[in-house]
């Protein structure tokens, strides 16, 4: 069993295999531990899994949070309960929690390697993979390798030939920030959300759309001249201590519509699709989407299924699972969030309906696993 990447996808998956006794390899191609540009909020419909699996991150007492805080470009705010909740856990600190346990587990994990072909042959029923300086055959191929890869374009994947007008920016920074809280505030452009995480940090992560970008020499000017329109945005840049040297960025985030497999790859997390950062629910797809992965594989083994039967199965539990979720998050970001217009409405509904504004959450998390 080969894996491509190893974030909370990859590394979930890759456990529960080899403590069912089948031999992985994961290969990914940084090295732990390092930062991802990602929210770091985790949804509580995963906590009794990862209980039951000890992947819970107890040791980082993380924070929990269940209080959410919507405020307009102008600085409207509204608060409203959480019913779920969920917990702030970094992804340096979590995945490298993970990647430990694999290789505890047994994982045969290798890094700093990118793999860059994974070709199938009919004839053989087997993959061959070529990373940066190997080559590796596998019966199965897991793709974990995130939002966007060189992967993705050798494999011709669909939404690879659709630009994404997205940038994605993070920063861990001390501030004042309510432990319980996750705030989303918006500005013209874009929306950041803001949670606190282990140890005392707190994370601050944005998406803008690129044209915004473009209008200014730096993150900084874009920084100071649009997000600093929401008061709320402008404090919490003046009066907290940023603790990167500079921001983690990525470009080209896509929420395109992806397939849960291709060309014979099972994939998993954002590798299978991506849901709006706003919608506070990817880490919780991505450990979701690992059970649902694993669970079939194992069904596979156990009942001497075929390969075809392993893909449909796995297609449609994730269709199933998530089809809905992604488009209910594509809907609400590109109605309700972005532009002074678009974020004021939103404060109406959730200042006039709470109960629609619930209803939106619910569309977008799944019960307890």
């Amino acid at each position: 069993m080969l894996i491509v990447g190893g974030g909370l996808a990859g590394l979930i998956t890759s456990i529960r295999l080899v403590r069912w006794g089948i031999e992985c390899v994961l290969i990914e191609k940084k090295s732990y531990p390092f930062h991802r540009v990602c929210g770091e909020y985790v949804s509580n419909e995963t906590t009794p899994f990862l209980k039951k699996e000890n992947l819970f991150p107890e040791s980082f007492n993380p924070p929990q949070l269940n209080q959410f805080q919507l405020t307009s470009v102008s600085g409207k705010s509204k608060k409203i309960n959480l019913d779920l909740g969920g917990f702030g856990i970094s992804r340096f600190s979590y995945d490298r929690f993970l990647y430990q346990m694999a290789l505890q587990e047994g994982v045969n994990v290798i890094t700093n390697h990118e793999v860059e072909q994974a070709e199938f042959n009919e004839e053989e029923d087997i993959f061959n993979v070529t990373s940066t300086d190997q080559r590796f055959t596998s019966t199965l191929v897991i793709g974990s390798f995130g939002k966007r890869s060189k992967l993705d374009k050798s494999l011709n994947r669909n939404f690879m030939d659709k630009r994404s007008p997205y940038v994605g920016v993070k920063y861990h920074i001390h501030t004042q920030h309510p432990d319980n809280l996750i705030a989303l505030h918006n500005f013209n452009g874009g929306y950041c959300g803001v949670s606190n995480i282990e140890f005392g940090k707190t994370n601050l992560c944005y998406l803008v759309h690129r044209n915004q970008v473009k209008r200014f020499k730096n993150i900084a000017e874009l920084e100071e001249t649009i997000l600093h329109q929401n008061p709320w945005l402008k404090s919490l840049f003046t009066n907290s201590k940023f603790l990167f040297d500079k921001p983690e960025v990525i470009n080209e985030i896509s929420f395109e519509t992806k397939e849960p497999v291709w060309k014979h790859i099972l994939m998993a997390g954002d590798a299978a699709g991506m849901i709006a950062p706003l919608c506070g629910n990817g880490m919780a797809m991505a450990i979701h989407s690992a059970k649902i992965l694993s669970d079939s594989i194992l069904q596979c083994k156990q009942e001497n299924r075929s390969r075809f039967w392993l893909e449909n199965t796995y297609r449609n539990k994730w269709n199933s699972m998530f089809a809905q979720r992604l488009r209910a998050g594509r809907l609400i970001q590109n109605n309700l969030f972005g532009s002074e217009w678009s974020s004021r409405i939103a404060i109406q509904l959730a200042i006039n309906s709470e109960s629609l504004t619930q209803l939106i959450i619910r569309k977008t998390h799944g019960e307890a696993f």
